[in-house]
């Protein structure tokens, strides 16, 4: 099991960490099992806020995946929608446990130079 760093807008992360999103969307899950998300939020904050813990992951068609989801998504249908236009396969990690941390943290701290497009291994 690993760590990795990922990149999420503000109005997400604040979802994740209010327990109002449990589920993390991606194209392409990491080749790795991932027991934990270390989250970058990314501009205006550019600060490592906190992390989550990855129960399970699924994948499965988009309209199956949102159908699983939706209750927990964080987001709109239409945006889920944009999100996976072009894709056959949808992602999610399942999320629980989010904790904030007392200081938030800079990418350096990781020995990590920029935000992660996708995500960093850490």
């Amino acid at each position: 099991m690993c760590k990795i760093l990922i990149s999420i807008k503000p109005e997400y992360v604040e979802k994740i960490f209010n327990g109002t999103k449990k589920y993390e969307y991606r194209t392409k899950l990491a080749k790795r099992d991932v027991d934990k998300l270390v989250v970058y939020c990314t501009a205006p904050v550019k600060k490592v806020i906190g992390e989550v813990d990855v129960t399970n992951t699924l994948t499965e068609k988009p309209d199956v995946l949102w159908k699983k989801t939706k209750e927990f998504s964080g987001l709109s249908k239409d945006g889920y929608e944009k999100y996976f236009k072009t894709h056959k396969e949808a992602n999610a990690y399942a999320l629980s446990n989010p904790r904030v941390f007392k200081k938030p943290k800079s990418l350096t701290d990781y020995g990590i130079e920029s935000a992660p497009q996708s995500f960093y291994y850490i």
